[in-house]
């Protein structure tokens, strides 16, 4: 379903157990960015009703999201903790500057959608991997729960980037980019992160 050419390593889980901190702080500064990224398109794209009335929805939902997460931090005795960076972002943000699809208001239109939708995937599958593998009860419902309802998400901004991308092959740009997030990806889930 989520198209993603390269599935994480299952062993990914092993590494999140030995310090569940780290997952759930980087997850929730992980739900409070796609929260502050549907508000940039909202404030940015103010023309397209449908866009912002979608936008606005998945920004109260990420918010919910990043005060469950919380919650589950205060009831383990942890902290939220500062920002971590995110490498695998930044190389997804470094390939679209790069021009894959065009420097088009349009395009930049359509490079946001993919941005936003690659991320929604890649979380997406990563929690159920957690909701399948991970060894706590609790955070295996916890992550089921929040799969089902993160999944519609990347699927929200592929839409808006086919409606909103006149003259742009975006099944064609999508395409190259999840061969490009496939590639990536052979670096990524050594670390305790949501995208690590």
């Amino acid at each position: 379903m989520l198209g993603l050419q390269m599935a994480t390593d299952p062993r990914w889980v092993r590494i999140v157990e030995k310090n569940i901190e780290e997952i759930l702080v980087d997850h929730a500064y992980c739900e409070q960015k796609a929260a502050s990224n549907a508000i940039s398109m909202i404030v940015q794209y103010p023309q397209y009703t449908d866009l912002v009335e979608a936008m606005s929805a998945i920004c109260k939902e990420e918010m919910e999201h990043f005060e469950l997460v919380h919650q589950k931090l205060k009831d383990r005795g942890l902290q939220l903790g500062f920002e971590r960076k995110d490498p695998y972002v930044n190389d997804l943000a470094l390939y679209l500057k790069r021009g894959k699809v065009n420097s088009t208001p349009e395009g930049v239109f359509v490079n946001k959608m993919l941005f936003a939708a690659m991320i929604e995937a890649r979380s997406c599958e990563r929690f159920k991997i957690l909701s399948e593998e991970i060894d706590d009860a609790d955070l295996r419902k916890f992550y089921r729960e929040l799969m089902e309802s993160e999944a519609r998400h990347y699927t929200t901004f592929l839409a808006f980037a086919r409606k909103y991308g006149q003259g742009i092959d975006v099944d064609k740009a999508w395409k190259d980019f999840l061969a490009y997030e496939a590639e990536l990806m052979a670096s990524y889930g050594k670390k305790e992160t949501m995208h690590g």
